[in-house]
C-alpha cells in the first residue's frame, strides 16, 4: 500500500463512508485514510485490519481535516446534516474542507451532494438537508477544486425505519406513507455508494466537475409496496398521502420531507444505467428487501 496514492475518506465508520472505505480497500488502487471522530470504536478498528490508516478528524475542526489531508492524492466527503439539524453548520463544514482540498492541492475530491432545490425553484421549496450540499457543491467548483458530486437517490434503508409500512387501525392492511402521488421515486442502498465512488476515482478525467445522480431504479410507491407484499407476505399499498397532508403530520422534519418529495416528484436527474455501470452489482430494491426480512418481523 506504501506506494499507492492515499484517499481520506470522511465519515469511513457511518454508512456511506464505511461503504467508500472498504470498496477502496478491496480495489487495492489506492491507499485508504480511514478518518472518524472516534478511532477506538469496533468499526474503525475492523477497516484498519483491513488495510486502512486510521486518523482520528472531525469536521469541526479544521487542523485535524488539515492534517487528514496531508500526503493525499484525494477524499471522499460526506456531511450529516441529521447530525446537528443546521444547514449553516453543513455548509461551513464543507466550505472549509473545500478551502483547505484547494490550498492543499487534492487532485480529486467525490462530494456526496445533492441539489439546491432552494436556488433551483426559486423558494418555493425548502429542504435543507438537500441544500446546503448543493451549495457546498457550488463552492467547491467555484473555487477550482477537481471535485466529482455524488447524488444519492432515495435510501432503500428508509424503509427499514422511517418509512416502514405502517398498519391500518382496525384493518388487516399496511400502507406507505410517502407523498410522491404516481410519479415514480428512485431508490439506491447506501451499501452500494462505495463501488460507485471507486470507479469515479479511477476514472478522474471523465468524472471531474460532474455531477452523478445514482439510482438502482425508479419505482411508484405502489410498485414498492407490490414488492414489500410480495417478500414480506404482507398486503402493504400505497397510501396515497398528498404533501399537504404529509406536512401536517406533526414530526419535526414532516414540511421538509413533503418538500422534498415535491422536488423529487419534478424529477432531478437521477442515471439509473450510469450507476449500473459504475456497480454492476447494485441492488435492487426487490433484493434489498429479501437481504432485510429480519427488520420486518414486528410487522
Amino acid at each position: 500500500m506504501a506506494n499507492r496514492k492515499v484517499i481520506a475518506v470522511f465519515g469511513a465508520t457511518g454508512a456511506q463512508g464505511g461503504s467508500v472505505a472498504r470498496a477502496l480497500l478491496e480495489s487495492q488502487h489506492f491507499s485508504v485514510r480511514a478518518l472518524t471522530r472516534d478511532v477506538s470504536k469496533p468499526a474503525a478498528l475492523a477497516l484498519r485490519d483491513l488495510g486502512a490508516e486510521v486518523v482520528r478528524c472531525d469536521l469541526g475542526d479544521a487542523g485535524s481535516v488539515e492534517a487528514a489531508f496531508t500526503g493525499a492524492y484525494g477524499a471522499f466527503l460526506v456531511t450529516n446534516f441529521w447530525d446537528h439539524l443546521s444547514k449553516d453548520k453543513e455548509v461551513c463544514q464543507g466550505k472549509m474542507v473545500a478551502d483547505i482540498a484547494k490550498r492543499l492541492g487534492l487532485k480529486h475530491v467525490v462530494f456526496s451532494g445533492l441539489e439546491n432545490v432552494h436556488r433551483l425553484t426559486g423558494g418555493k421549496l425548502q429542504v435543507p438537508h438537500f441544500d446546503g450540499k448543493g451549495e457546498v457543491e457550488e463552492y467547491f467548483w467555484s473555487i477550482g477544486v477537481p471535485m466529482t458530486s455524488v447524488r444519492l437517490a432515495a435510501y432503500f434503508e428508509n424503509f427499514l425505519t422511517l418509512w416502514k409500512p405502517v398498519k391500518v387501525p382496525d384493518g388487516d392492511y399496511y400502507t406507505l406513507a410517502l407523498p410522491m402521488e404516481d410519479v415514480p421515486m428512485d431508490g439506491f442502498s447506501v451499501a452500494d455508494t462505495g463501488a460507485v465512488v471507486s470507479s469515479i476515482f479511477n476514472s478522474p478525467e471523465e468524472f471531474i466537475g460532474k455531477a452523478i445522480g445514482l439510482s438502482a431504479e425508479a419505482l411508484t410507491i405502489q410498485q414498492y409496496a407490490d414488492i414489500l407484499s410480495r417478500i414480506l407476505g404482507k398486503d402493504v399499498r400505497d397510501g396515497k398521502i398528498t404533501p399537504e397532508a404529509y406536512e401536517k403530520l406533526g414530526f419535526p422534519a414532516a414540511k421538509e420531507l413533503a418538500d422534498m418529495c415535491r422536488f423529487l416528484q419534478m424529477k432531478p436527474d437521477r442515471d439509473v444505467k450510469l450507476t449500473h455501470c459504475l456497480n454492476p452489482k447494485v441492488k435492487s430494491f426487490s433484493q434489498f428487501i429479501l437481504e432485510s426480512k429480519g427488520a420486518f418481523k414486528d410487522l
